[in-house]
């Protein structure tokens, strides 16, 4: 876990306990002593992809530096139903903040994560990797992606800032495909930046504009090309770019693309639209 992505951690930690403490937990203020401790396991309710446990044990040390954790399972790990991911023992008042945060978190991530994985072993055997998307959850992006990284898939880009990756409005509005290249590269190189550029390619033609300006693009998308044109494209191309398969790509076709020989795979439905993993949090007295 790097510096920048453990401030964010902080940062959205603070703000989560803002959202859901407030001026107090009044349930367990009016029902539990504030000196009494006790024990919780985290439980598996479903077996997938476990993902979040180095997220969890952040939030758990920020909410309360003293409590003790032993940890069972990491990050990445095939978990089934009944295994324990971890012991907290400590304050009973700190491990019910805890509790929703937690969980909120870590069967989300691990939802994504089993869901990568699942896709990540359709493209076995091929040099294809699947790739997430800008479609994520605005404020826990950063989570969402460590869950596709843990899950075996590859990050795209983070935000609009680390990569110049011109879709066809862009395309439209710059005035077609060499003018848009012409302009991101001319901003790019007066601008000092590092970052790479991408382009969305919507047919054949689109795609030789592209060729003809190859060495201003680092990297090409073919956007809702059926698995025989992206082959025809990935012959043309002939690995003078990056090439990247993106748009209506679902479970059953994802491999077709990848026998076609494309890079990557872009796939929003690793994150806009998972189902959690089953988990829960049991408690008991100490």
């Amino acid at each position: 876990m790097d510096r920048n992505f453990r401030e964010r951690l902080h940062q959205f930690v603070a703000l989560a306990m803002k959202e859901d403490v407030g001026e107090g937990d009044h349930t367990t203020l009016s029902t539990v002593s504030v000196s009494q401790s006790g024990e919780a396991k985290l439980l598996v309710k479903e077996a997938g992809v476990l993902a979040g446990v180095e997220v969890g044990l952040e939030i758990i040390q920020q909410i309360d530096p003293a409590m003790q954790i032993e940890q069972l399972c990491n990050d990445g790990d095939l978990v089934s139903v009944g295994d324990i991911v971890l012991y907290m023992r400590g304050k009973i008042h700190s491990i019910l903040k805890i509790e929703r945060l937690l969980l909120n978190v870590m069967q989300r991530m691990s939802g994504i994560a089993t869901r990568t994985r699942e896709y990540v072993e359709l493209l076995r055997g091929t040099a294809t990797q699947v790739l997430d998307t800008r479609k994520t959850t605005p404020g826990i992006r950063f989570l969402e992606k460590e869950a596709v990284r843990i899950g075996g898939g590859a990050n795209h880009r983070f935000g609009l800032y680390d990569m110049i990756l011109i879709k066809d409005n862009h395309v439209d509005y710059a005035g077609g495909i060499a003018a848009a290249l012409d302009s991101a590269f001319a901003y790019r190189t007066a601008k000092g930046l590092s970052i790479p550029i991408e382009i969305e390619v919507r047919n054949e033609q689109e795609l030789k504009e592209v060729l003809n300006s190859s060495e201003r693009v680092d990297r090409v998308m073919l956007d809702n090309f059926t698995p025989e044109d992206t082959r025809k494209a990935v012959d043309m191309i002939a690995g003078r770019l990056i090439t990247e398969s993106s748009g209506g790509i679902t479970f059953d076709t994802i491999r077709s693309y990848a026998l076609a020989g494309v890079d990557f795979v872009s796939v929003g439905a690793l994150t806009h639209s998972v189902k959690s993993l089953d988990l829960s949090l049991k408690a008991k007295l100490i």
